[in-house]
């Protein structure tokens, strides 16, 4: 005989009320359906607007890693020549010569402190006015080191004309002076007005020098080789920054802090006892 089956009748679950409601209530007065596109055509503008929102949002952050990672790599964005040294670790050795600039100082000093540098460099005119001075009075002055400068002129055409201008002055024995001049004078990067031969005569006119000869030699680019042979020999250095220094042929990079350089040159002081 088969076996009957019976089953029992499971109660009804009730459903589990929440704890609380959410109720929204939208203003009444306000007319929505105006806002609300009246077209297919008003729908794809606005989906191409938030496209072209979305597309600038990502070009802008790509552009900006992209500039992150340069200034990382590369401070100053110097286009490096062919065949071109990397720069030199820091601290490292280089042999550099001191190049055919008149040196600042003892000639016999036991330190010498070589700049590379663009008088168009804002960091080079930091350098200039907040380190240079201390380093002058402390240990040129004092006959401890000798300082020379060499043209490292990448930012432009302005810089060349600069760099050429420096030449002529040092042809009329008044390399300082127009040196001097030009980090005193110097304007915003971007203001390359006054890098002309007429402004620069007339500078050079006020500093003592010979007005048609210094225009000449600005016009004529009479010493273009000796300040292009200047950022050769700092390419093959390894210089990809302005200022870039080497004190007893070691670098430092950067517009570094009085403290700074004074820790290498006593410390080259201290090995020429």
């Amino acid at each position: 005989m088969a076996k009957r089956v019976t089953t029992k009748k499971l109660s009804t679950l009730e459903p589990i009320k929440p704890p609380f409601e959410v109720k929204i209530k939208l203003p009444q007065d306000i007319n929505w359906k105006k806002f609300m596109p009246k077209s297919s055509s008003q729908v794809l503008v606005i989906l191409l607007v938030i496209a072209a929102f979305l597309i600038g949002v990502l070009f802008t952050k790509v552009q900006y890693l992209e500039k992150n990672q340069l200034a990382v790599n590369n401070p100053t964005a110097v286009p490096a020549a062919q065949g071109q040294q990397a720069a030199p670790a820091p601290g490292a050795k280089v042999n550099v010569n001191a190049g055919h600039f008149p040196i600042l100082g003892n000639k016999d000093a036991k330190v010498t402190m070589i700049e590379f540098a663009d008088f168009r460099c804002p960091f080079c005119e930091q350098f200039y006015s907040q380190t240079e001075p201390q380093i002058i009075k402390d240990y040129v002055d004092t006959g401890k080191v000798k300082f020379t400068f060499r043209n490292f002129a990448f930012l432009g055409p302005a810089s060349t004309v600069a760099a050429n201008a420096s030449e002529c002055a040092n042809d009329q024995g008044k390399f300082w002076d127009f040196y001097n001049y030009l980090y005193k004078n110097q304007p915003a990067e971007t203001d390359t007005t006054m890098y002309n031969t007429d402004t620069l005569t007339q500078a050079a006119v006020s500093l003592g020098m010979n007005d048609g000869t210094f225009r000449s030699c600005l016009d004529n680019k009479t010493d273009d080789a000796k300040a292009a042979k200047d950022m050769t020999d700092g390419q093959a250095a390894g210089v990809s920054g302005t200022p870039t220094f080497f004190i007893n042929g070691t670098s430092v990079v950067g517009a570094q802090p009085y403290a700074a350089i004074k820790a290498i040159i006593d410390q080259e002081l201290a090995k020429a006892k």
